[in-house]
């Protein structure tokens, strides 16, 4: 048997670390208005947009049965998935130009799991106390104050999470038919599981993961250093001004006593949502909330120093080279938003709730008939997305002497509905040109002029000589 002597020990604590809870110290200051301001308005759009009516609809709804969606006066069919692609273009271009011009803004003020977080440790707050009453109760035996107060609040936050769910699906069903459905309990199977699934989530992410969701879950965190440079703007501790730290009295003279101006009052490690200490440089987990500036300038202005020792800098500023904020992948950035933006706009500007397809039967090039004319096949496949039924006209030219065979005289087509409209088209042979013609099918409404689309099609007869 082999002598296990230098078979060296592995220290647990250093094999897993076993989570502690971050207690955030709540903070005042620029940028927690900011934060908050972001808060009231994010989730205040989520949970009343539902709620508005437009034109007789809800006015921003995703009817998946119906395969219609909503936005106030828009009304989109799956054929308007480019929309879609394009704003998800617009929204990963944006990422990358606020990250690239200023570190992690989206993480700070406006990710969900930052927004419900904030709304978490408001109601923790309110219901257990300031951060030392939280860790002083948590540490304490188990009391009917403390069972109530947990109570209190795990309760709050599932109805908080219930709602929040009840609200996504909102966007889903009529929020005001789901609501008398949950009145009167005839939710239907879907409705239910969406509901406690995306509140139980929100609970369990916001109330107990937290941090980790940002530190161990989320990707962003990850990858966000490919789009920093030495001018992005970043949350920094000034080492040079704040080393070396060490406490001291409001009335003695740092200088004399060989200090720099950090107190080292470990502040802005409290009120750190995701527990790390700002003054060890640049980490993944920051998600530039700026909690720290906050509470530093506080420190800072209590004890008559100046401002900003923890601050939105670069690192070209860290180490005195000019910071360049307008570089290529910005400029590149900025260009391709507006890019693709405008064109958004105007495409949404001209669009025209019809499509027209165009199918030439392929099973044979022509056919000559009996009274000796030239004849093409074709099946119109006509969309209406207009969230009204429809009747239109349709016109064809590009050769004279058209003979049209309309199989339906009355080309009606209801809201979100697709019509096959089989036609022949008849030319005499001696109008023919050429062995392929074009031709030009114009489809418009007899209520509405607007609403028109032209397409061109192929006309294929005998060889020209």
């Amino acid at each position: 048997m082999k002598s296990k002597k230098n078979i060296p020990e592995v220290d647990s604590d250093e094999a897993y670390a076993k989570h502690k809870k971050v207690y955030p110290r709540e903070v005042h200051g620029l940028f927690a208005t900011f934060r908050v301001l972001g808060v009231f308005v994010l989730l205040g759009g989520y949970y009343l947009v539902p709620w508005l009516q437009w034109d007789g609809h809800q006015a921003v709804l995703f009817d998946l049965p119906a395969r219609k969606f909503y936005i106030f006066s828009l009304t989109f069919w799956p054929q308007d998935f480019i929309y879609l692609a394009a704003l998800l273009i617009i929204a990963a271009f944006s990422l990358f130009f606020f990250t690239a011009l200023a570190g992690r803004l989206w993480c700070g003020y406006a990710c969900p799991q930052t927004v419900w977080t904030e709304v978490f440790l408001w109601i923790e707050r309110k219901v257990e106390g300031s951060r030392n009453k939280q860790i002083k109760l948590d540490k304490g035996p188990l009391t009917k104050y403390k069972v109530s107060r947990k109570v209190i609040k795990h309760a709050l936050w599932l109805a908080l999470s219930l709602w929040t769910g009840f609200t996504f699906v909102g966007y889903f069903t009529p929020i005001l038919e789901l609501g008398q459905s949950f009145i009167h309990w005839t939710l239907g199977p879907w409705e239910t599981f969406w509901i406690f699934f995306y509140g139980f989530a929100t609970y369990g992410n916001a109330g107990w993961m937290r941090e980790q969701v940002c530190i161990y879950m989320c990707p962003y965190a990850r990858f966000q250093s490919a789009m920093f440079d030495k001018d992005t703007l970043v949350i920094s501790y000034d080492e040079a001004r704040g080393e070396p730290r060490g406490s001291r009295k409001k009335k003695d003279n740092p200088k004399e006593q060989g200090l720099g101006d950090c107190v080292d009052c470990t502040l802005c490690v409290q009120v750190c949502p995701t527990g790390i200490d700002i003054r060890k440089g640049m980490q993944y987990q920051c998600i530039g909330c700026a909690a720290c500036i906050d509470v530093c300038n506080e420190v800072m202005g209590k004890m008559g120093y100046a401002k900003n020792l923890v601050r939105y800098t670069t690192l070209n500023a860290m180490e005195g080279v000019k910071t360049r904020i307008l570089r290529p992948r910005i400029i590149i950035y900025f260009l391709l938003l507006v890019f693709i933006s405008s064109l958004l706009v105007y495409k949404m500007a001209v669009r025209v709730p019809l499509e027209l397809d165009i199918i030439r039967d392929r099973n044979a090039l022509y056919r000559e008939t009996n009274e000796g004319l030239v004849e093409n096949i074709y099946t119109l496949k006509i969309i209406n997305m207009d969230d009204k039924a429809q009747t239109y006209k349709l016109t064809i030219t590009g050769i004279d002497g058209i003979k049209v065979i309309q199989k339906i005289k009355q080309i009606k087509v209801n809201s979100g509905e697709v019509l096959d409209l089989p036609i022949s088209i008849q030319v005499d042979p001696v109008n023919l040109k050429k062995t392929a013609e074009s031709l030009n099918f114009d489809l418009i409404s007899t209520t509405n002029p607007d609403i028109h689309v032209e397409e061109t099609g192929r006309f294929i007869g005998p060889l020209v000589r």
